[in-house]
């Protein structure tokens, strides 16, 4: 089945992709209602909890830079296993946890523990797969998280329905029970070679003067802008500024479930034959056209709006579906093997970093109008094909072919 739907044999990588499934569903029942949870369980203002988790993720930032020398030295395994038990551990500490120091301690070790998640993940599906079928794995495993974070919604759903405090301290217990269980799965997975325990002398610095992963990277953080629209920009903008019912977010969550769960490995497939950097400029195209179309949501009466709306969102699942992928492996492939913890730290840092400004920068923007967001995620979009035209003259790697074939081994 799986095959059909142009995802790859999981083979014996069972555990490792049961285990990201298992994480993706605690992940997605805790977001969507982390800050309900917060207010119902503390003394909290809307304000202060918003603040500890903005102050998690600014403290956080640095971490991810740091654990990629620590990924290369030891091997991701023991950094994928140390991030579930500290995301385990946060997350039963918020059932005891009610004051604004303790709170933000706890984030801030929920989201390192996030960070050492993500910011080994990438070298582990590397060393799992292999050149020509990296595109395959990336996306067959972005669209099982996000498969688990729509049953995980479905789960939070039910909680926010049933409004109590013990429905919503079982979401965080729920939780922190797939983190434990994840890790127990996780054991298995093998471990990634190590590079020595000491770090070698200049590693960094090559990092730091690789002048083309920059540029892959600066596409990368655009991309991730725009990731960020989903859940940020589209919940807020059609309950707020279009005055849409709360079952059109709802929609838009599920068309994008549904198109990434049954759409990213045909995509994939679609891509074989194509430049990387081709694909690049075509999502990032893609995402600007979406942002056009839902500027146009303004300009309509509710009715016709909601139909925009969910336009709108499929051609923007469709630049996700195309982006996601090939970002996945030209990381992976860009970076030398013995220092792909530190290049690959530097996309979680992409990732972080857009995490932490989008929310108060789209709020503000939405605060001025319609106008403002899109049009400056369309320049975003914009800026984003240019650079990946030129990445493809500086990256050899991001001028090949997408060929969703395994290259043979060197002999």
């Amino acid at each position: 089945m799986l095959q059909r739907l142009g995802f790859p044999s999981v083979g014996p990588h069972r555990r490792f992709v049961t285990a990201v499934a298992i994480d993706a569903v605690g992940s997605g029942v805790f977001m969507p209602v982390s800050v309900l949870y917060f207010l119902m369980t503390t003394d909290l203002s809307l304000v202060q909890v918003g603040g500890v988790l903005s102050l998690a993720s600014l403290l956080a930032l640095p971490v991810g830079p740091l654990l990629g020398g620590v990924v290369d030295r030891l091997g991701a395994k023991q950094v994928l296993l140390a991030g579930n038990l500290l995301q385990a551990v946060g997350f039963a500490a918020y059932l005891v946890t009610d004051s604004f120091a303790g709170l933000t301690f706890w984030t801030v070790v929920v989201t390192v523990g996030r960070t050492a998640f993500w910011g080994s993940y990438g070298t582990i599906v590397a060393a799992i797969s292999r050149p020509g079928e990296r595109e395959t794995w990336f996306g067959f495993l972005g669209a099982l998280r996000n498969v688990g974070f729509a049953v995980g919604g479905l789960v939070a759903g039910a909680a926010i329905t049933v409004g109590t405090q013990a429905a919503y301290a079982s979401i965080v217990v729920v939780n922190a029970v797939s983190y434990v269980v994840a890790l127990v799965l996780l054991l298995a997975v093998p471990a990634t070679a190590r590079t020595g325990h000491r770090p070698a002398a200049g590693s960094w610095a090559t990092v730091l003067r690789d002048r083309p992963y920059w540029l892959l990277w600066t596409v990368q953080l655009g991309y991730c802008f725009s990731m960020m629209v989903l859940n940020v920009a589209m919940p807020v903008y059609a309950t707020t500024v279009l005055g849409l019912s709360g079952w059109v977010t709802g929609a838009v969550f599920t068309l994008n479930t549904v198109m990434v769960g049954l759409g990213q490995g045909l995509v994939v497939r679609a891509m074989t034959g194509v430049r990387r950097w081709r694909v690049l400029v075509l999502a990032n195209l893609v995402f600007a056209a979406s942002f056009v179309v839902l500027l146009g949501a303004s300009r309509v009466g509710v009715a016709v709006g909601v139909a925009v709306v969910l336009l709108g969102t499929a051609v923007y699942t469709a630049g996700e579906l195309l982006g996601g992928p090939v970002l996945g492996a030209l990381g992976a492939e860009a970076a030398p093997e013995h220092l792909r913890g530190r290049y690959l730290s530097l996309v979680q840092l992409a990732w972080n970093l857009a995490g932490t400004v989008a929310p108060v920068s789209f709020a503000w923007l939405l605060d001025r109008g319609a106008a403002p967001v899109w049009l400056v995620l369309t320049g975003v979009s914009l800026v984003g094909a240019l650079l990946a035209v030129r990445l493809g003259r500086v990256l050899p790697v991001a001028a090949e072919q997408v060929t969703n074939r395994v290259d043979p081994l060197p002999v």
